[in-house]
């Protein structure tokens, strides 16, 4: 469970049983929306690096960039994400293909996908 207790202050802090994550609404740290853009790229990197020890090659060196595009709807709308991969000099291109593919397959942006079917649901408890 993720919970967090509304104030007067510009911080929104998140917790779960393991974690505390901290937003903002006055540009002073990230606010949910850029977090969740964050989490793609996270996401990204994560699987980059499951991909890596796969193969059995270092992962270090890899640079991920990610940018999201606004729908026609404006920049509360997600029309496309682009990530963009560099690899080190001695990847192959056998291996940035299976560290691409494992990107392409990243648990974040496999729930976006289906999410079409997740319900969602706000009440007073």
């Amino acid at each position: 469970m993720y919970s967090t207790v509304v104030d007067n202050s510009p911080l929104i802090k998140v917790s779960s049983s393991k974690h505390e994550a901290s937003y903002a609404v006055n540009g002073t740290l990230m606010n949910p929306l850029e977090a969740f853009y964050a989490s793609l790229a996270g996401c990204a990197a994560v699987y980059a690096k499951k991909a890596c020890k796969e193969l059995g090659i270092p992962a270090a060196g890899i640079e991920i960039g990610c940018k999201p595009f606004a729908g026609p709807g404006g920049p509360l709308t997600l029309s496309r994400f682009k990530t963009e991969v560099r690899f080190p000099a001695q990847f192959t291109d056998e291996q940035k293909t299976a560290v691409l593919d494992s990107i392409a397959h990243c648990a974040v942006k496999e729930i976006v996908i289906d999410g079409s079917t997740v319900e969602f649901q706000v009440g007073e408890a």
